[in-house]
């Protein structure tokens, strides 16, 4: 299957690269990359299928949502956000759920969905000059669907400390907050994750398969309502008038009301 904002490709070895693909746009998530991501999540069911590796490619991991998708929940009724919130939910449940080991690469940046992206992964690994952050509340909005993997990977105390600032934040704190396992330079990654490879590749596939449904079965509950919560949060805040206020601003390069100096 091709795809216009992802790359696939299989190793002999059965590890699947699946990258972001939308450079010029700093890879950030439009309508079609979601459904895109969603789609490509039906590897799982390959019994071929040993790993997959997420990445991005050109300068960033992942900037967010796309800028373009969010002007059009200007104008949008609250069926239509629903809609919207419901298809990147949705995304982010098929990534979490994947049958398969799931190892984030990821480097330049990783803001709102795409730190939500890091937060599906098993494990993740960044450059050490990667920032992060959860930078919705800048805008009026908050980290609603990514919101239930961001705490289970956190915890709340954790969570807490970059969920509601919007605050920047580096690699090196991104592993202290759980969001990463490692910290290294670009040069050492290929390796690192290799070396992660290495170790699926000699486990039993569907033992490995059962063990992760476990964890995530004994782990926080992210059941259809909390997804259904968190979808009706984000569509909340799509109608308060911090977001049109928050939006507006950025599209107008200013700074809105609410900030203080």
């Amino acid at each position: 299957m091709s795809y216009a904002t992802l790359k696939l490709d299989v190793d002999g070895r059965g590890v699947a690269k699946l990258c972001l693909n939308r450079p010029d746009k700093r890879n950030a998530l439009s309508g079609e990359m979601i459904d895109e991501l969603t789609a490509a999540a039906a590897i799982g069911s390959d019994p071929a299928i040993r790993a997959v590796v997420l990445s991005g490619s050109g300068p960033v991991f992942c900037a967010g949502g796309d800028l373009e998708w969010m002007r059009a929940q200007f104008d949008a009724s609250r069926e239509t956000r629903l809609t919207e919130a419901r298809r990147l939910a949705g995304m982010l449940n098929a990534l979490n759920t994947l049958p398969k080991p799931l190892i984030g690469a990821i480097h330049g940046s990783a803001m709102g969905g795409g730190l939500g992206m890091a937060c599906v992964c098993d494990i993740a690994f960044a450059e050490a000059d990667t920032r992060f952050g959860l930078t919705e509340t800048r805008l009026g909005l908050i980290p609603a669907t990514i919101g239930p993997y961001v705490l289970a990977r956190l915890g709340e105390g954790m969570a807490r400390r970059v969920f509601m600032s919007a605050r920047i934040f580096d690699a090196s704190e991104a592993a202290q907050l759980g969001i990463i396992a490692e910290a290294m330079t670009a040069d050492q990654m290929d390796a690192r994750i290799e070396t992660e490879l290495q170790a699926y590749l000699t486990a039993a596939p569907r033992a490995t398969a059962r063990a992760k449904a476990l964890a995530r079965r004994l782990g926080p509950a992210i059941s259809d309502d909390v997804i259904e919560a968190t979808i009706g949060a984000l569509a909340d805040a799509w109608e308060d008038p911090e977001a049109a206020e928050g939006i507006a601003a950025f599209f107008d390069r200013r700074k809105p009301g609410w900030v203080q100096q």
